[in-house]
């Protein structure tokens, strides 16, 4: 079970697990949520959904409870701002590099005097459209989960500077940007790959930081688990459907010998 600090930002349990969300279906969502997973990441990023249609999303899988975060598209005040306005949990920041990049997402994401974010609790989603101003206003930077992605190579140099610093709950490997930036594009389990990987997971460990990641080819989840990650996001709603859609037509195809 998490601890009491962690239950705020992850949920009733610790590790965690869950997918991402890309399709922006609540119907796709809200049997993923039912099917039990601790956590979601809506994907702004990559994804292409609005912010309405991410909040779509949060209200499709609120029933089931499963923890809601949202990756934006850029480390950008206005975008950290919406998310969590519209009632994301937390926040995972794409390509964080510096220090000073780290520094400007916390501010981003949290509430005086821990950071800059603008206030308007009385009318916003994440604090009940205003039912709920005081609590949310009182609360919110000890529940919210900060997730700061580290996928490039400056990245991995500066990865000390930037999993302690203060703010930052989390720091998410991306493994296939990575591969991307360090010359090996498509091989996230090349051996230059893996070795910025592990040197970011030991960094962030002995930070006390939450570590996040995604499973490749030659690690899965279970692999990751073992190696002490507190979050593994492992698979999508598209890869979902793509799965079974081919599955079940190989099978036919099979039965009919064709």
């Amino acid at each position: 079970m998490a601890s009491p600090q962690l239950k705020n930002k992850l949920g009733d349990h610790h590790p965690v697990f869950g997918c991402w969300i890309d399709m922006f279906s609540p119907i796709a969502t809200e049997i993923i949520a039912q099917a039990g997973n601790d956590c979601l990441m809506i994907d702004l990023e990559h994804g292409p959904g609005s912010i309405m249609d991410a909040i779509t999303q949060m209200q499709a899988a609120k029933a089931y409870g499963p923890k809601v975060y949202v990756r934006v598209s850029s480390n950008s005040n206005a975008k950290i701002k919406r998310v969590l306005d519209a009632g994301a949990d937390g926040v995972m920041v794409p390509s964080v590099s510096t220090k000073e990049e780290a520094e400007y997402a916390v501010a981003a994401a949290h509430y005086a005097p821990k950071g800059k974010r603008g206030v308007a609790s009385t009318i916003i989603r994440g604090a009940d459209y205003g039912v709920n101003s005081q609590g949310y206003l009182k609360n919110f930077n000890d529940q919210m989960l900060l997730i700061c992605q580290i996928e490039d190579a400056e990245g991995v140099e500066n990865a000390a500077e930037i999993a302690n610093t203060d703010g930052v709950d989390m720091i998410f490997i991306g493994p296939s940007d990575l591969s991307a930036d360090l010359g090996y594009p498509g091989e996230t389990d090349h051996p230059a790959v893996l070795e910025s990987i592990y040197k970011v997971e030991q960094i962030v460990k002995e930070a006390g930081k939450l570590l996040g990641g995604l499973p490749t080819p030659n690690r899965n989840a279970e692999s990751l688990f073992k190696s002490g990650y507190d979050m593994v996001l492992d698979g999508s709603d598209i890869g979902f459907v793509v799965k079974g859609a081919r599955e079940k037509v190989a099978q036919l195809k099979s039965t009919l010998g064709i």
